[in-house]
């Protein structure tokens, strides 16, 4: 007879797990995280989790909010949704995120907008600098043609399908997957109008922080990029940890930097006032 065949042996079972921690899964209480950024107290912290390869994570932080993720091995390849966690019809719009900042690929002091014209967050720590705006998420077609197959519970998931669970959590559907910010592989256009990645892998340790400009839902998932031409489905844990932090203050630099993003910030203000 197994372990669990009766409900009680079933009970003895999971209790006797308790304790037992993996390489991938969320710190609980956040509070009991360890290696926390320089400075930052264990009580602040609101979320410490690490992603599997393949492994997703979805969760709502707060105005002022710092988020930071790590690339722990050096060849994570993270995607990222954002949504106002008050009214997610509004949500990253990477189309104006661009064009308004006359720029094509973000980095430090960069902000991320949203398709009503506000800042939903800035970057303003990054140590990579590898970073994608073009391409979109992996999706179970382009999966299955590069390594066999790309359902959701295979061996080789993709990243829109893991978007579908991360979104769900928040009563979100398939229809609220808008187009993601690739995190921690390089693409960039070529002369020829074509698109060139570097997909390392590069230094492990390598982090982005976010500053959450509004109240937020993130979504992550941690699937080898679209356009990565290893036959391998090769991709590596990342860790995301956020804690409190202080509302962007009116002198803040990056508020500033540009007149428009200055006018995405005010309208940012103007929202909380009402």
């Amino acid at each position: 007879m197994s372990d669990t065949a009766t409900p009680y042996a079933a009970q003895a079972h999971a209790r006797a797990q308790a304790g037992t921690r993996v390489e991938a899964m969320p710190t609980v209480p956040a509070s009991a995280a360890i290696d926390l950024p320089p400075g930052v107290a264990a009580a602040d912290a609101v979320w410490d989790e690490t992603l599997a390869p393949g492994g997703y994570a979805s969760r709502q932080i707060a105005r002022g909010s710092r988020l930071r993720l790590t690339d722990l091995a050096g060849d994570a390849a993270v995607s990222l949704l954002i949504f106002n966690a008050e009214r997610p019809i509004e949500r990253l719009n990477i189309a104006d995120t661009l064009k308004v900042q006359w720029n094509g690929y973000l980095g430090q002091g960069r902000l991320l907008l949203s398709d009503m014209g506000r800042v939903l967050a800035s970057i303003v720590e990054d140590e990579a600098g590898t970073h994608d705006a073009f391409c979109g998420a992996s999706n179970q077609a382009s999966n299955a043609r590069k390594y066999g197959d790309g359902f959701n519970h295979g061996a080789h998931p993709n990243a829109r399908d893991r978007f579908s669970l991360g979104v769900a959590k928040f009563g979100l559907g398939r229809k609220d997957i808008h187009p993601c910010l690739n995190l921690f592989k390089e693409v960039r256009v070529g002369q020829g109008g074509e698109t060139v990645i570097d997909v390392g892998p590069y230094a492990p340790g390598r982090s982005l922080t976010l500053r959450a400009e509004m109240d937020l839902i993130v979504v992550l998932a941690n699937c080898p990029h679209v356009l990565d031409p290893r036959e391998a489905y090769a991709v590596t844990p990342v860790r995301a940890t956020a804690w409190r932090g202080p509302v962007t203050p009116e002198a803040d630099p990056i508020r500033n930097a540009t007149p428009e993003g200055l006018r995405a910030f005010l309208n940012v203000e103007d929202y909380f006032s009402r």
